[in-house]
């Protein structure tokens, strides 16, 4: 909203005539006060924004990692070898004591 010099002009002679000469100083006060406040409310408006906006971002980020390091900590063959290793009851032969044992073949 831009004002020209002469609507300027006019809105202050229309609150002179309205309110007087002595009241225009109070007047001025109360709407620097008035623009003072406003300004404030829309700076605390705005980081109250912006923080909240950045907030799921970072939750975000966060998630992200965990999922990753649980990627990365995740090995399904570990479970396997486990289970496997478990239930093999067989006896482990020495090889070297085994007779029957020839041993790797190459052709």
């Amino acid at each position: 909203m831009e004002l020209s010099l002469g609507e300027m002009l006019v809105i202050a002679l229309a609150i002179v005539v309205l309110f007087g000469p002595d009241k225009l100083p109070e007047i001025a006060r109360g709407l620097g006060q008035g623009v003072r406040k406003m300004r404030g409310a829309v700076e605390d408006i705005k980081t109250e924004i912006m923080k909240e906006a950045d907030n799921p971002v970072s939750e975000i980020k966060r998630e992200i990692e965990k999922v990753k390091q649980s990627a990365q900590d995740y090995n399904p063959l570990a479970e396997k070898q486990k289970i496997d290793y478990q239930n093999d009851t067989t006896p482990k032969t020495d090889l070297s004591e085994d007779e029957s044992h020839e041993g790797p073949v190459s052709r």
